[in-house]
């Protein structure tokens, strides 16, 4: 692929993003899905990708200043091309000629050769104001104001939530994520597995939250580990493996993952049962998407943790009429739909796709998942809540809503030293070079 047809296929899927037509996960190709020859070219893109949706609420603002008049809806990739543009120019280590000239040839790629002159002015323009020879009172005024590059209702809400620690969070969100492991421990130490990683030249260290954590110095294509294929080790934050030391789960235990795809959680849990020696009665994967299934069929193959204890099944979680059997589930956890505000480092799209209006609308969702899925729940049972925001309506304010109405219902705490201990439950806040932001609060349900 030629650099500027990488250029102009990201374009392409930026508008197709910006149209709300899918997110980064679902338009973007797969890794696994590309030859080799082309790896690089589809790093590059990705990087084009999630680096412009990192920085487009600034980027688009500057944009503003740089144009004449903005560009016609029918136009929305000749927008997208200059934010690329820009986003090369400020952030990436490239030859700002080469970033320049691809960036231009793209446009006679996405047939609209009419943009050359203009792509060219512009970034041109923007490469002298970021040298500083072009520099005025205006100009300052707009940096100053989109130097957060967040939407403006997720800054407020965030300094409303975290009047102490909203400048944190944004400022990790901005950040590349680490590559963060998880060490199967029912197989091998992670001391043991860290001496592999130094005997391949790979650095890394130990999490400091969890048994099982290993951060890579600099992220690589997993199956390049050692030891992936043999399912060692997966890929997964270090703040989502907390939650087996959370759920509790043991022998016998009937257990549920109501929202399970991509099916790191699961894993975890039955790679705990396999490490205590212990066995569940049965496991119940749910997901309301049946293509996000097969990945966590893939998992459980590699990770040899399938077995007909275990099920996975493509349903609305939120309607246990369609799905469950009526026995109760000894343990539940709901990682609920969420407005992924703790892992915009990960999935910086959220900041173009995310309003407003879904944390309501989401809130809603995750009480009536948490109303219906109390009911599968046994006696004496836990239910894990878990989300990957860091918005209170979500996490803390959703559990005391749901304890006001439930009276068989208590909250359990969460004695540790990591993460904020709030009113309901335990927040995780993203830190740079540590976990994602994650909120956890873990329910029983007490006997009648």
């Amino acid at each position: 692929m030629k650099p500027a047809k990488v250029r102009a296929n990201a374009a392409q899927i930026l508008a197709r993003l910006f149209k709300q037509q899918g997110s980064l996960a679902s338009l973007l190709p797969r890794a696994a899905d590309v030859a080799d020859a082309d790896q690089n070219q589809i790093a590059l893109l990705r990087e084009l990708c999630f680096g412009t949706c990192r920085w487009y609420h600034r980027l688009h603002r500057e944009l503003g200043t740089l144009i004449d008049k903005p560009l016609k809806n029918k136009d929305i990739d000749i927008q997208c091309l200059l934010l690329i543009g820009m986003y090369q120019l400020e952030y990436m280590r490239l030859a700002d000629h080469a970033a320049v000239n691809e960036t231009v040839n793209a446009t006679v790629l996405l047939k609209k050769g009419w943009a050359k002159s203009l792509v060219n002015g512009v970034l041109r323009q923007y490469q002298r104001r970021l040298a500083g020879t072009l520099t005025t009172a205006a100009d300052k005024t707009v940096n100053d104001d989109a130097a957060l590059a967040y939407p403006d209702w997720m800054v407020n809400d965030l300094r409303s939530d975290w009047p102490q620690h909203w400048s944190q969070i944004l400022t990790a969100g901005n950040q590349h994520p680490p590559m963060t492991l998880r060490v199967n421990l029912s197989r091998i130490s992670r001391a043991d597995y860290l001496e592999r990683l130094a005997n391949a030249g790979i650095a890394a260290v130990a999490g400091e939250l969890t048994g099982t954590a290993v951060y890579l110095e600099q992220g690589r294509a997993v199956t390049t580990l050692p030891g992936f294929s043999d399912g060692l080790i997966s890929v997964q934050d270090e703040a989502s493996q907390l939650i087996p030391g959370l759920l509790l789960a043991g022998e016998g235990h009937r257990i549920l993952d109501a929202c399970a795809a991509p099916g790191g959680k699961t894993c975890h849990i039955l790679e705990s049962l396999a490490q205590a020696g212990e066995q569940a009665l049965s496991v119940l994967a749910l997901d309301i998407e049946a293509r996000r299934l097969g990945r966590i069929e893939d998992n459980l193959q590699r990770l040899a943790l399938a077995g007909d204890h275990v099920k996975l099944q493509a349903t609305d979680s939120s309607e246990p009429d369609n799905w469950w059997d009526g026995v109760p589930f000894d343990r539940i956890l709901l990682d609920a739909p969420c407005s992924a505000t703790g892992i915009i480092r990960r999935q910086p799209d959220v900041k173009v796709l995310r309003q407003s209006a879904d944390v309501a609308r989401l809130a809603e969702l995750q009480q009536k998942l948490l109303t219906r899925l109390w009911s599968c729940l046994a006696p004496g049972g836990l239910m894990l809540y878990s989300t990957c925001s860091v918005l209170r309506a979500e996490n803390d304010g959703q559990i005391r809503r749901f304890l006001s109405f439930t009276p068989d219902a208590e909250e359990l705490p969460i004695n540790t030293d990591w993460g904020v201990c709030i009113d309901v439950g335990r927040q995780l806040l993203p830190a740079d070079q540590g976990p994602d932001g994650f909120y956890f609060a873990v329910l029983r349900k007490n006997a009648d």
